[in-house]
């Protein structure tokens, strides 16, 4: 997979990169990938294949159907593949073999996403018309997501991680989304990630941290 420059895309990144509410701050990123296959993407593509195999053929001799086979049913496994690859492009040091299909979840339109963007970002979208004036910042969004990939022809999926396995969970996270919209024509996927934090938990934890830091220091200067 391919990772795409879209300068709309980069303008809202870099207005969520870092955006401080005073007690919390808002983070988020866009990132644009064709679904072209890389060598690596190839040999990825064929172990996570295995792997779905597998987990299904387990999963059928369960007395009723699991979630996994639902939603393979519906976006088929080369869609779940595209959007674990995405994964680990987003982030390449991390393991997303554990990932399964029952973590992702199909969203029916964009009135579901607009919901949710719309109540957790009301104050992001109030410094976005403070700052650029016009159009909100959801607005805004679908136009550069359209631009991209064609909203009336994506499928719009949610990622919920396991708490205890999660590459987007950052200290301090009060609450977090992550979408991917994928057109299948276009064989495109943006993922589309959000977060809010505590400006306390982090700075208590920096503190500690630095005072952390300090006595170590202390104590390397001392002679034992």
């Amino acid at each position: 997979m391919k990772f795409l420059e879209y300068t709309r895309l980069n303008r809202i990144n870099d207005f969520l990169s870092h955006l401080n509410l005073g007690e919390r701050t808002i983070k988020g990123c866009l990132e644009a990938y064709s679904c072209k296959h890389t060598s690596i993407d190839k040999r990825l593509s064929l172990s996570l294949e295995h792997e779905i195999l597998d987990y299904l053929g387990r999963s059928s001799e369960a007395d009723s159907p699991s979630p996994a086979e639902d939603l393979i049913s519906r976006s088929s496994r080369k869609t779940l593949i595209y959007l674990i690859l995405t994964l680990y492009h987003m982030y390449p040091d991390y393991d997303f073999s554990a990932v399964k299909a029952h973590q992702f979840f199909v969203d029916e339109s964009w009135d579901s996403f607009e919901q949710i963007f719309d109540s957790y970002m009301r104050e992001a979208s109030k410094v976005w018309i403070e700052a650029n004036g016009g159009t909100s910042l959801l607005e805004d969004l679908f136009k550069a997501l359209d631009e991209v990939v064609r909203l009336s022809d994506c499928e719009i999926y949610s990622y919920n991680p396991d708490c205890n396995a999660d590459a987007f969970l950052e200290r301090g996270a009060i609450w977090s989304f992550n979408f991917f919209f994928y057109n299948r024509k276009l064989k495109c996927v943006v993922s589309l990630r959000f977060c809010c934090l505590s400006n306390l938990v982090v700075d208590e934890f920096l503190t500690d941290e630095l005072a952390f830091e300090e006595d170590g220091e202390i104590f390397d200067n001392m002679d034992i």
